[in-house]
């Protein structure tokens, strides 16, 4: 297994509404690969997890955007959840920090509906990448070319993003980001 130790990995969550499962279990792979991963949020406190439209667990936050920036982190993961992007590319600050991470050229990855704030921060035109099937008209709209995969890798650009469609695809989806957060690094 690729190792992560001493990487900090940045989730990147709305205060209500990530998906639980997008969160918590690309969170666990990347803590038994020795990444330490770090709750990032609107809002100071804690962020309430959902289970699909039932709540789920409350999590606490580690740090606020508009306090920390790409470059403090090795990689971000934008977990999906509808509520959740959809809260995320209505604000400003959060919008800059995910796209800070291409700017930065730092890896990404994305499940689900969490492309949203992808779309809104301008960085995946000329890119491959996969979502939840209703993402894939707003994609292709801003410039994506959409695939219907488990997991998509596209190295093609600043950075290496790496997506997937659902929470199905989670064991998929966390193989990739520990092998290509794991590449990243080494190639840096």
């Amino acid at each position: 297994m690729p190792d992560l130790q001493g990487m900090t990995i940045a989730f990147l969550v709305a205060p209500e509404g990530a998906e639980q499962l997008e969160l918590t279990g690309p969170w666990r792979a990347v803590t038994g690969a020795g990444a330490s991963p770090k709750l990032i949020s609107t809002e100071p406190g804690d962020v309430q997890a959902y289970r699909h439209l039932e709540p789920g667990d409350r999590f606490p936050v580690d740090a606020v955007v508009g306090e920390v920036a790409a470059a403090d982190y090795d990689a971000l993961v934008l977990p999906g959840g509808v509520a959740n992007p959809d809260f995320l590319r209505t604000h400003p600050r959060a919008v800059a920090f995910a796209r800070g991470f291409f700017a930065e050229g730092r890896p990404v990855a994305v499940i689900c509906h969490g492309a949203w704030t992808l779309i809104e921060a301008g960085v995946v035109r000329g890119r491959t990448l996969t979502s939840w099937p209703s993402l894939r008209t707003d994609l292709e709209n801003a410039g994506a070319h959409w695939v219907d995969r488990e997991v998509q890798v596209c190295r093609e650009g600043p950075n290496t993003l790496v997506s997937s469609r659902r929470p199905d695809d989670l064991p998929a989806f966390n193989a990739a980001v520990i092998d290509q957060f794991a590449r990243a690094r080494a190639a840096a």
